[in-house]
């Protein structure tokens, strides 16, 4: 008898005219509050959010490929789109890792899934954190931000039970904006927690 394939992620579809909530709040309300705060001349000049990318490094990959597809089925449940194996680029022999190798998943996500994504990192999965008192405020100095995050298990799409491994992830938001200031704005509008510095 032949072995099925395995399940693929599901992801309901959308009505053609869904536009997520996050986005009806960036044209009815960021984009007025940017041209006001940096005193923009045209609706061209709002910085945009353009994608997110989500990196897992799977340390113990060298040891065991089935982790990494393990966590691509993870990463896929989470984001709702199929994530891709990353590859090493070179030998290292120390860490018994050979060129071409899986080391771990990446996932890049646009427009509809970007905002989905984003909403349910900000009000679900961010304030599930231990302790939680914000986010780093640091910039690439190019508008783009990156979140490191220590566990993925604050996201209630992952089983523990299924899948008892803990690792991190790194989310980078990359916008079109021109300084890290108006970056800042644009993602502490979409609702992502930044530190709080008292004067």
């Amino acid at each position: 008898m032949a072995k099925k394939a395995a399940k693929p992620v599901e992801v309901q579809a959308l009505p053609k005219d869904y536009v997520p909530s996050l986005k009806k709040v960036y044209k009815e309300e960021i984009v007025d509050k940017l041209m006001k705060q940096f005193s923009y001349t045209t609706v061209m000049q709002v910085p945009r959010l353009v994608k997110i990318t989500i990196n897992e490094g799977i340390g113990d990959a060298t040891q065991d490929k089935k982790l990494v597809e393990e966590a691509a089925d993870e990463l896929a449940k989470i984001v709702g789109q199929k994530a891709v194996l990353t590859s090493s680029k070179k030998d290292v022999s120390n860490f018994r890792l050979r060129k071409g190798m899986p080391i771990g998943v990446k996932v890049t996500l646009r427009d509809v899934k970007m905002y989905e994504f984003l909403e349910r990192l900000v009000r679900i999965s961010l304030p599930r954190i231990r302790d939680f008192n914000g986010i780093a405020e640091k910039m690439d100095g190019k508008g783009n931000y990156t979140l490191g995050l220590k566990e993925q298990i604050i996201f209630p799409e992952v089983d523990i039970d299924k899948n008892p491994r803990i690792h991190g992830m790194e989310i980078t938001f990359v916008t079109t904006a021109k300084t890290d200031e108006e970056a800042h704005a644009l993602l502490a509008a979409f609702g992502l927690p930044f530190k709080k510095h008292n004067n």
